[in-house]
């Protein structure tokens, strides 16, 4: 099954690319690999949320987080499908690297990237299975609760 084909099944669209909004592009090419830049979980031009992550009254919560670190995963999909000339030409999942902006106490992060994890696995099969890390940092771009950074493997 291709993985636009996939991608239906799921009742996932992928989205427009999501402008940088910085120095920098939103993905890169080099051989057989396409690198994403930071991706943050934007919907159509905003941050479904902004905060740390905890468990805490007044936290962004660590289920709320998985949804957006999958959001970030799907932003990144995008980004790469565009400098490859599809989500068809996009084979794999070497690296992912997720940031969880977090309070000092919350250990939850792998928990949170997993989000982008599941959703890949979902997206690529075995193909999806990648090396990883997962990250708390004390802020993140924008105020946002996650960021993450893939490595594709492209055709």
């Amino acid at each position: 099954m291709s993985v636009a084909e996939r991608l239906a099944e799921l009742g996932v669209e992928v989205p427009s690319v999501v402008p940088p909004v910085a120095a920098y592009i939103p993905a890169k090419q080099h051989g057989d690999l396409i690198y994403t830049s930071g991706q943050l979980p934007m919907v159509q031009g905003s941050l479904p949320a902004t905060g740390k992550v905890g468990e805490a009254e007044g936290l962004v919560s660590p289920a709320d987080a998985k949804t957006y670190a999958r959001q970030c995963a799907l932003n990144a999909l995008a980004a790469a499908a565009a400098v490859a000339g599809g989500v068809d030409k996009l084979t794999g999942v070497l690296k992912l690297t997720g940031f969880v902006a977090s309070v000092p106490e919350f250990t939850g992060q792998p928990g949170v990237i997993n989000g982008a994890s599941e959703f890949l696995g979902e997206v690529f099969g075995d193909a999806g299975v990648h090396a990883r890390s997962a990250v708390g940092v004390p802020v993140l771009p924008l105020d946002s609760p996650v960021e993450v950074e893939v490595v594709f493997t492209v055709a």
